[in-house]
This record gives structure tokens, C-alpha cells and sequence, in this order.
């Protein structure tokens, strides 16, 4: 514990859950603002909102799949909502099958 009551190791906050919305533009420039993003929602369940996601990059593809991976080993939940047609696109062109598990569209 640190002096101010608060633990000072960088455990998991599970059972909590947040929300990231992506950006409309994913091109290179984006990759480490969005990779700085997660890395303090890290050890927690996150749902990445790709509904307004119009342009997307092979860069930060590879940070959400980087994301998908870390939070596997973490055994906590990502889950990308609301994906555009455009991210999924994108995301086949470079052969990124995005699953059923890591996707979701916004119930009706």
C-alpha cells in the first residue's frame, strides 16, 4: 500500500467495465494516441466502439489485435461494438478475421 491508502501495484480491476469509442480516422498518426488509450483500461473488461470508424490502418489494426491479445492472457474481456463496414473491410483486406467473441453489433 502506498501512503496515501492506496495500493501501489498495478493490479486488475476486474469486474469493472469500460468504453472506448474509436476515432473516425485510424491511420498511422492514431496508432499511439490509441494505444496510449488502452493502456490504463488494461486488466479490465473494455468494449472498443467502432461506430463511427471510417478509415482504418494496418498500424492500428495491429495495436486492437496487440489489445486482444494482452487482454486474452489478462482473462479479462474485449470486445469491439458497432463495427462499421468500412472496419470490417479494412480489417479483411489485410486478413484480420475479426470474430464473433471480439465482435458485436448494438442490439435492436
Amino acid at each position: 500500500m502506498s501512503r496515501t491508502g492506496k495500493s501501489s501495484k498495478s493490479g486488475t480491476r476486474r469486474g469493472t467495465t469500460g468504453k472506448l469509442q474509436l476515432a473516425e480516422v485510424l491511420d498511422l498518426t492514431a496508432a499511439a494516441p490509441l494505444a496510449q488509450s488502452l493502456l490504463p483500461r488494461r486488466g479490465s473488461d473494455l468494449t472498443i466502439d467502432a461506430s463511427k470508424v471510417r478509415r482504418v490502418g494496418a498500424q492500428c489494426l495491429q495495436v486492437l489485435l496487440s489489445a486482444e491479445a494482452t487482454w486474452k492472457a489478462d482473462g479479462v474481456r474485449l470486445t469491439v461494438e458497432n463495427p462499421t463496414d468500412e472496419f470490417l473491410a479494412s480489417s479483411e483486406l489485410l486478413g484480420i478475421q475479426i470474430s464473433q467473441d471480439t465482435a458485436r453489433a448494438e442490439p435492436a
